[in-house]
């Protein structure tokens, strides 16, 4: 595992910046920062190079979507757990956006985006065929907010 990287106040407020927006011009990231676009464009590649930036990416707001329904189901695992395993299993269900394991109950929160209610049945039916899952919970997201930098 690579060395973690130093960061100093500047390429930290480059982060924050295009955290706020990925899509940020160069010219408006190199005025905050007090820079010129040069070093900017100079960090933001050794940013990238030492993996600090993995990639760029869109937030969508899926409750502004016509269609579709989000939702987050919380998994309990058995007792013969076997992390690997679990995970494996769900990475194969395409409805599944992301996985957080926690310590503490539950033991996994599992992020699913689905066309419908029935969808979602399948899909909740899907993990709780797992053997090594030992319940499940299902929560609907109403409405997201992220803070963002």
């Amino acid at each position: 595992m690579p060395e973690p990287a130093t960061l100093d106040s500047t390429d930290r407020a480059i982060l924050d910046l295009l955290r706020e927006n990925a899509r940020r011009p160069l010219r408006e990231i190199a005025t905050a920062v007090g820079l010129t676009v040069a070093p900017v464009q100079r960090r933001i590649a050794r940013l990238e190079k030492l993996g600090v930036i993995e990639r760029y990416t869109v937030q969508i707001n899926h409750g502004r979507i016509a269609t579709g329904i989000e939702a987050m189901t919380e998994l309990h695992f058995a007792d013969d757990l076997d992390l690997a395993q679990i995970m494996e299993f769900v990475a194969q269900i395409p409805e599944v956006k992301e996985v957080l394991t926690l310590a503490g109950d539950p033991d996994a929160l599992v992020r699913i985006q689905v066309e419908g209610v029935e969808d979602l049945r399948r899909v909740v039916s899907s993990l709780r065929s797992a053997e090594a899952i030992a319940s499940t919970k299902t929560l609907v997201v109403l409405e997201q907010w992220t803070r963002r930098g």
